[in-house]
């Protein structure tokens, strides 16, 4: 029934992709983020539907009469140069087979990412594209609040088999990352009922984060709360809203949860966080041995043997910053650092010019948003292994539309009569 459930879906909205082909990005987020085929059990679970997606709404753009450019900014320059490192380090990784196996999973996610800032061409697709990446995850973190409180919180939380998120520590830090995109949608939102939905999404997600029972996830979510607080509107609401959490988090969670977490100070003692350490300095070898790193996938058994400490301690490295270095060296870590902050600079463009401008705050919440989610990514990723994950990319990507739907991309343009810069008003449609 599932499988014919999605695949009903998949094929009712894709003749509207030809027409429309900012259709087809949306679908291919639903697709991308809530994996609707891993949740059935039949011909759907592994039927290509991102691929068929991204074929169509690629040929439809391509013939639509719409004008095909791209928005260059020092962010989407740098994306495409680090991309194409990632392929430099394939072409050397250790493991050939296994390194382009990644690489091709990667490459269409960025291509994904890219067409996304030439087809959204709308600040109300855009916004719809955020709801569709906001119900896509909500629908983990409301069930997976859910389930926390039934059953105690004696089960992890998990995400879709298969996917990039799939175990409990990448589903806390996917969840972390949602909870701002909510809060955007929240501050938006003029109805009652919809906004006490979305309430309601964010205390659940919560909670499904801290039922996952990550200490990484749980260290995302403290850094993340408190941006979260520091940069909403609202604060004395938000704060309700995480007192609600928290206070459903004590009242269910066992105390077998408490003492895992407790471990974060005695990680001397725990195996699992020797092994990260271990795959650390392996990472930290490996790129001070080789300028392209390992490449995908480098963290086996046989590289431990040569580049680490304990070289029979194979274990996951488990951190975005030690993944990327290890896979791409130092310059790739280089350039997905500067990503992230070219993209906080843009974000505090964005707040800086709009926060003022009733008919532009929307931008300058979603930037804010943008950046809490960022704080959760960096501060959980470090002990997290999510660093190729689509939400990352589309987050800066997002950013740029922004600034260019509020008009903070205009360039000022010269008046001689003044003899002065101005920056012209942006576009009716986009506000």
């Amino acid at each position: 029934m599932r499988d014919l459930l999605v695949t009903g879906i998949f094929f009712g909205v894709l003749p509207f992709i030809f027409k429309r082909p900012w259709v087809g990005i949306l679908l291919w987020c639903w697709l991308g983020y809530m994996n609707p085929h891993r949740q059935a059990w039949g011909f759907a679970y592994d039927f290509p539907f991102a691929s068929i997606c991204a074929i169509v709404t690629i040929m439809a753009f391509l013939f639509s009469k719409e004008k095909k450019e791209m928005v260059w900014t020092r962010e989407t320059v740098l994306l495409l140069m680090f991309i194409g490192w990632m392929f430099i380090t394939t072409v050397f990784a250790f493991y050939s087979e296994l390194a382009w196996l990644q690489w091709n999973k990667v490459w269409k996610i960025q291509l994904m990412i890219f067409l996304t800032v030439m087809i959204i061409k709308e600040r109300q697709h855009l916004h719809w594209m955020i709801w569709v990446i906001a119900l896509s995850l909500g629908y983990y973190g409301v069930k997976g609040g859910i389930f926390t409180i039934v059953h105690g919180g004696s089960f992890r939380v998990q995400g879709p088999t298969g996917t990039f998120f799939s175990g409990n520590n990448e589903m806390a830090l996917v969840l972390a990352m949602l909870i701002p995109l909510i809060r955007y949608l929240h501050l938006q939102e003029p109805r009652k009922w919809v906004r006490l939905g979305l309430a309601s999404a964010m205390v659940l997600s919560g909670v499904a984060a801290i039922g996952s029972q990550s200490r990484g996830g749980l260290i995302a979510m403290a850094a993340m709360g408190l941006f979260l607080w520091l940069k909403s509107r609202h604060k004395f609401v938000m704060g309700f809203y995480m007192v609600i959490a928290v206070a459903i988090v004590a009242a269910v969670m066992p105390q077998e949860w408490y003492d895992r977490m407790s471990t974060i100070k005695t990680y001397q003692e725990d195996e699992s966080a020797l092994g990260r350490i271990n795959a650390w300095h392996t990472a930290f070898n490996v790129a001070k041995g080789r300028v392209t790193g390992g490449g995908f996938e480098m963290f086996q058994a046989p590289t431990f043997r040569q580049y680490a400490p304990d070289p029979f301690r194979v274990h996951d490295v488990h951190s975005i910053y030690f993944e990327v270095m290890g896979e791409h060296g130092f310059i790739g870590l280089g350039m997905f650092i500067l990503l992230a902050v070219f993209a906080w600079i843009r974000a505090n463009q964005v707040i800086r010019e709009c926060k003022n401008d009733p008919q532009r705050k929307w931008a300058a919440d979603l930037a804010a948003m943008i950046q809490v989610s960022l704080v959760g990514y960096g501060a959980g990723g470090a002990f997290l292994g999510l660093a190729y994950f689509d939400l990352t990319y589309h987050l800066m990507i997002i950013l740029i539309l922004v600034a260019k739907f509020s008009g903070v991309l205009e360039k000022p343009a010269y008046i001689p009569a003044k003899s002065a810069f101005v920056r012209p008003a942006a576009r009716v449609e986009n506000k």
